[in-house]
Parts: C-alpha cells; sequence; structure tokens
C-alpha cells in the first residue's frame, strides 16, 4: 500500500517514541484518515523484525477491514473469532476481543497468543475492564492504541493506559489536502431536553428516546431531509431501536427505499443491506449504535442526528461516517436534528485531545464563539450557503457580508442554517422570488392545479402573495423547488392523517 507523507510519518514517530523506551502509544487519527493503513504498516515492520504482533477490535465488521488491509500489505495472519478456523503459527493475530476474552481468559480453552505489540483499533475502548485484563497479560509487550477519538464517554484523556499521544492531521487540514471533504450543516433550534437524566456522561437512552420520538419532533426529519438532502445516499443515527424503525418507516411513506439496522440483525441481513446502500438500490439506513465506529462507505453523502449526545467522541464518530472522499462528492451534508452541533462545534473544528484523565478534551474555537442562546457564533454564507464564522470569510467562497444580514426566527420548528448560534430565515430578494412564482406557476399548469396555487405556495415560502397582477412565465422547476414543493405536500399529508 503507498502510504501519504502523514501517515509515513507517524510511522517514523512510533518508532522514535519505540526507540526512547515508551511502552504504551496513542495513535489518533480522525476517521478517514487511514489509521489501519497506518498500523499495518507498522506491524509489517514489525513481522519483517520476526517478531509476533496481536491486534485486538470489538467488532466483527473491524476485524473484517483490519484482515483486508492486512491481505492488501501482503501480511498472512489468522483470525481468532467465530466461525474461523484458527492459525495459531501465524506470526499475527486478529482477535475479536469478546471471543478473546472467552476463549483465553475465561474458559482457557486456549493460551494467550504471544506478542510484541499489541495494537488495539478503537483505542478509546481501552479503559474497559476486558481490554486492561488482556494489557496486562503482556507486560513486555508494546501496546499500541489507535482512534478517531481518544477520549473517554466523559471527555477525560486516556493516561494512566498510553503514554504518549501521536497526533496525524486533524480534519480542517485533511479536508486542505483533498483527503476529506467539507460538511455543510443544518441545524433546529435546540431540541428541549429539559428533565432528560444523565448517567456514565450521556443521556439516558430510554428518556432520550421517548423525547425526541415524538411525532411532532421540532424538524420533521422526513420533511426536512427532501429539502436538504439533495437525494444523497444517508445514514441516520437513532436513540433506540423503536425511534429507528419510525424514522424508517416515515422515509417509505414519503417514498423512499429506507431500511432499518440494529444490533440485533443477522450479519447476513445487515451485509446485503449496506451492500444495497452502496449500490444506490437504497437511499436511506437508519440505525441504532451499531454504523456509529468501523463502517466505511464513502459513498454516502448525508448524515442525520436524531440522537442528541453530551459525548464528543460519540458526535464526532458519527459525522466522521460521511467526510471520506468519493468519485462526485464535493462536500458532505449533515442534519442535526440533535442540537448537538451547538454543544461540540463544527466537524472541522481542532479539538485539543489530552491524555491527562482529569482533562476533558475541547474545541477551543467553538468555546471562543460564545454560548449565547443555544451557543456557536456560526453564520451562514449567503453567497454559498456553507457555513463560516462570524466576522472571518468564508473558507468556501471568501465573501463577507459588509452589514449584518436581515433575520427573522423560526417559529414553527422548520429546519434552517445554523446563523450566528440561532436558526434563522433565509432572506430572498425580488429577482429570486419571481424565480420561484414562474416556477410554482410551471408546476401547477403541469399538475392541473387550481390557478390560485401558486400563489398561495409564493406566500407560503415568502411570507408575502405575489405582487398584484403578476403574470409570470413559466420556468422549468429547479429540484431544489420540487424538493420544497415535495416537503410541503408531504407536512400537509401528516397533518391530514394525524
Amino acid at each position: 500500500m503507498q502510504l501519504r507523507l502523514y501517515q509515513i510519518k507517524a510511522v517514523e514517530d512510533f518508532e522514535r517514541e519505540g526507540a526512547a523506551g515508551r511502552r504504551s502509544v496513542l495513535l489518533v487519527a480522525p476517521t478517514g484518515s487511514g489509521k489501519t493503513i497506518v498500523f499495518c504498516e507498522i506491524i509489517r515492520r514489525y513481522v519483517l523484525q520476526h517478531k509476533r504482533v496481536l491486534v485486538l477490535a470489538h467488532r466483527r465488521e473491524i476485524v473484517a477491514q483490519i484482515s483486508q488491509k492486512l491481505h492488501a500489505n501482503g501480511i498472512r495472519h489468522g483470525i481468532i473469532q467465530a466461525g474461523f478456523d484458527p492459525r495459531p503459527m501465524e506470526a499475527v493475530q486478529v482477535a475479536s476481543i469478546a471471543t478473546l476474552a472467552v476463549r483465553a481468559l475465561r474458559s482457557k480453552s486456549m493460551p494467550m497468543p504471544p506478542a510484541d505489540l499489541v495494537v488495539i483499533d478503537e483505542g478509546h475502548h481501552s479503559p474497559a475492564t476486558t481490554y486492561r485484563k488482556i494489557i496486562e497479560a503482556y507486560p513486555d509487550a508494546v501496546i499500541l492504541g489507535a482512534t478517531a477519538t481518544p477520549c473517554r464517554g466523559d471527555g477525560r484523556g486516556l493516561g494512566g493506559i498510553f503514554e504518549v499521544m501521536i497526533e496525524t492531521p486533524q480534519i480542517a487540514e485533511l479536508i486542505d489536502q483533498g483527503h476529506l471533504v467539507k460538511a455543510r450543516v443544518y441545524a433546529p433550534v435546540k431540541p428541549d431536553l429539559t428533565g432528560v437524566r444523565t448517567v456514565a456522561g450521556d443521556y439516558v437512552e430510554d428518556q432520550l428516546a421517548e423525547r425526541m420520538d415524538r411525532d411532532k419532533l421540532v424538524g420533521d426529519i422526513v420533511m426536512h431531509w427532501h429539502k436538504y438532502g439533495e437525494g444523497r445516499r444517508t445514514v441516520v443515527f437513532a436513540c433506540s431501536v423503536a425511534h429507528s424503525l419510525h424514522i424508517t418507516d416515515e422515509f417509505v411513506r414519503s417514498g423512499i427505499r429506507a431500511e432499518h439496522l440494529d444490533g440485533s440483525t443477522p450479519k447476513p441481513e445487515r451485509d446485503a443491506l449496506l451492500a444495497r446502500l452502496a449500490s444506490g438500490e437504497t437511499t436511506v439506513v437508519s440505525n441504532c449504535m451499531v454504523l456509529t465506529e468501523g463502517w466505511d462507505m464513502p459513498e454516502v453523502g448525508c448524515c442525520i442526528l436524531a440522537r442528541p449526545t453530551k459525548k464528543m467522541g460519540l458526535f464526532r464518530q458519527m459525522i466522521g461516517r460521511v467526510l471520506r472522499t468519493a468519485n462526485g462528492k464535493a462536500d458532505a451534508v449533515v442534519l442535526d436534528h440533535s442540537g448537538a452541533v451547538y454543544k461540540h462545534g463544527l466537524p472541522e473544528d481542532r479539538v485539543e485531545w489530552t491524555l491527562d484523565p482529569d482533562t476533558r478534551a475541547e474545541a477551543p474555537a467553538h468555546q471562543k464563539r460564545g454560548e449565547g442562546e443555544h451557543g456557536g457564533g456560526l453564520l451562514e454564507c449567503s453567497e454559498c450557503g456553507t457555513l463560516r464564522l462570524g466576522g472571518k470569510p468564508c473558507l468556501n467562497c471568501g465573501f463577507i457580508p459588509k452589514r449584518p444580514a436581515e433575520y427573522r426566527r423560526i417559529q414553527d420548528g422548520d429546519l434552517s442554517l445554523v446563523e450566528n448560534g440561532i436558526a434563522r430565515a433565509v432572506q430572498y430578494d425580488p429577482a429570486t422570488r419571481a424565480q420561484w412564482h414562474g416556477m410554482l406557476v410551471y408546476i401547477a399548469q403541469e399538475r392541473g392545479y387550481k390557478p390560485g396555487w401558486a400563489a398561495h405556495k409564493h406566500k407560503e415560502k415568502f411570507g408575502a402573495w405575489p405582487p398584484w397582477g403578476a403574470n409570470p412565465t413559466p420556468i422549468p422547476p429547479t429540484p431544489k423547488v420540487l424538493a420544497w414543493v415535495r416537503s410541503k405536500m408531504i407536512a400537509y399529508a401528516k397533518r391530514r392523517s394525524a
């Protein structure tokens, strides 16, 4: 495999730390930056020195991905997992941690594999008891953790397990280098989670699901996907299995091919479902805590956050699923119905990770924006539609307004781009309104609607009737206008059926 410059540097940094006597190293690499490629190269160099390696992963899919990367790097290995024949003579063993714990720690049906290097993928799980027991079984081995989010559930560092941290470039740098894509974030007013208890650093799942699964949630998920999702292949992160099923059903009712996935979905069904998403046969997959880690599908270009979380690590794992590059993919769309962006910041915000177990990871740029009513001084660029920081030129097109734009608050729960920490409505000039009127007239004539339909839709969109006597030339509608009309028809149908 051909490594990028920053990946080569990470390998060299690891070797330098080893030469300095460090026995436990944490590799920090954002989702999509190729951390598996980095530690596979480290493994390859160990094998060339006739040393033995144990790789630990907590999910079947991650075991499979590591195995594929090792094969691509020409590294023979065994797999310790149900359904695989043991190959104990191989210098490299890739183990499901659950299988290894049962066989080697609990039942003693097999010895712990010999290892000079123990690699822990998704290393932020290393504080768990099972991981600690396995680490303790290798007092003379070098421990290498690899993760995109090097923190515990409450944001504190992983010191006590790892001595030193090696960081690759963060998301903003990887976007500049063309290795990840930018994200456009749309968000509603922060959902009301008053009274939802917190346990172990995050919301209690059943209470959270009850609050977020109400029919009249602020900003209807399906309606706003039709507005802003651009028909992209989409992953939805829900609060619970019931919540995910409810979202899936609503997408299907709106004419979108959607499927549900959870931890109980059998592996063959899961593989087939994700294959349909990859091929485009399925457009939307809704899941509950299954696709947050170890899942790569660069073609997915939209992420719906329907699950509020206090955990920065979980937030960044979810949005990281859609930042990978793919042919024809210029950016990613994040529809944040959870309000998490107000708490944790934008995907490209730099995070100051720490190993200190008494200190929490922070995104300084987001903190400096000020809390305000909803936090986060985020503005919509009126030229290109991407988010920018208040008072600074748009990083996408360089535009900065000469004076503050007028705005009005959203009162009806509509989803808008985040402006200055508040969901604000876009202001339209007369020419844009006239174009919309012409396209609405075209739709009315094509579908045989009553003559007043276009004018009523104009008022619904802009809050005012078209100019008196206006008789615009019908204009073929753009996908954006068609999506808006469809979202309003879905909303009307939902009101009628309520």
